[in-house]
């Protein structure tokens, strides 16, 4: 293994774009592991446990 990259790899990489959310649709699209985060500037849609292991375990 080597620490060079090959060219054009990054070039594959597709990121969806962001959806704007109001907060009566972000409340509406959430399922129930997740927090609605509400900033004075922006609306988030997070998981309430963040460590992915945490997440199975409560899951169960």
């Amino acid at each position: 293994m080597t620490n060079v990259r090959a060219s054009g790899t990054d070039d594959k990489a597709k990121l969806i774009p962001v959806t704007k959310f109001s907060l009566e649709e972000a409340l509406e699209y959430i399922q129930g592991d997740e927090y609605v985060e509400l900033t004075p500037k922006s609306i988030r849609i997070r998981k309430i446990y963040l460590d992915e292991n945490e997440r199975k375990r409560k899951g169960k």
